[in-house]
């Protein structure tokens, strides 16, 4: 097989439990995680062992554990295949942080600290303004916008083929699904979400973030990283510094992304994260691509016996 490209969950893909099996079992996770409570200050992991699930959905909390997550799973991949080394990397939103440190570009705790401070910037931007998200399935993506342009939104995600998200304030959000059949598309979902996500309501958490990314230290990364912000590969430190800022209010351009290492010849994809999201926006965007999807042990030593 040739070597895969490496894919990181974003928010909303957490669940209770998340790395239990690993951390149990597993030095390297128990170090990885134990590293991660102490820069924290806070037992990270009893949230994803035992939530209590507001706790794990809270915007602070899922970040840091999603990445930990994907960093475990990657670590313990490492562990039994030695030659594993990835083509490429991207991530989901926040995942895009987490393909970072995997390729080198952040350190596990750089970057652990970078998505837990993204996280709270985000969520203190929701706190302080009226914002929602609407999922709008089975629509053109030009109808989609003429749409958000319509009832002043803006495109949050581009997921997959039929599968676009808007954010803005509530209002709005709420006349854009009232009017998406206007629009020809099939329908419109407000999401349970606690804001606005990539849209210019988190304007605040984009500002603050740039200022703690300023001060990070970023190396080039080992291999490609895809970025969600222009959907292609960033090398220079300014670049990357630039779309990792930018996508907190910028689109996140989930099918361009995946389309571009298609086009660079990659068909085999690993998702780390929990579920099977990344996998199958996936299938709607590549349909010929393979995703192995790697969550805990029981998919982790299947992963293994397929990449050996």
């Amino acid at each position: 097989m040739t070597q895969p490209v490496i894919l990181f969950s974003g928010q909303g893909a957490q669940k209770i439990g998340m790395a239990r099996d690993w951390i149990e079992s597993s030095a390297i996770a128990r170090d990885l995680a134990h590293q991660a409570d102490e820069a924290l200050g806070y037992s990270l992991t009893s949230i994803m062992f035992d939530g209590p699930e507001e706790n794990l959905t809270a915007t602070s909390k899922c970040q840091p554990a999603l990445y930990l997550h994907g960093l475990i799973g990657l670590a313990l991949l490492k562990e039994r295949l030695p030659n594993f080394q990835p083509a490429a990397a991207a991530g989901l939103s926040l995942g895009e942080f987490t393909a970072h440190a995997a390729a080198g570009t952040l350190s596990f705790l750089d970057g652990l600290k970078l998505v837990s401070q993204r996280g709270t910037f985000m969520e203190e931007s929701c706190k302080a303004t009226d914002g929602a998200m609407a999922a709008l399935i089975g629509g053109e993506e030009e109808k989609i916008r003429e749409l958000a342009a319509a009832t002043d939104v803006d495109v949050a995600n581009l997921n997959a083929p039929g599968q676009i998200v808007l954010s803005g304030a509530s209002a709005n959000i709420d006349a854009a699904v009232a009017q998406a059949k206007d629009f020809g598309i099939r329908r419109a979902i407000k999401l349970n979400v606690a804001g606005a996500y990539h849209s210019r309501l988190m304007a605040a958490a984009q500002e603050k973030l740039a200022a703690e990314l300023a001060g990070t230290a970023i190396t080039t990364p080992a291999i490609p990283v895809v970025a969600n912000f222009t959907a292609a590969p960033v090398s220079s430190v300014d670049e990357i510094r630039s779309t990792l800022t930018s996508q907190v209010t910028g689109s996140v351009r989930w099918i361009e992304s995946i389309q571009y290492l298609v086009a660079q010849g990659h068909t085999h994809f690993i998702e780390i994260g929990p579920g099977k999201v990344i996998a199958g926006l996936v299938a709607k965007i590549a349909p010929d691509a393979t995703v192995i999807s790697i969550e805990d042990i029981p998919s982790l030593e299947a992963a293994v016996e397929k990449l050996s």
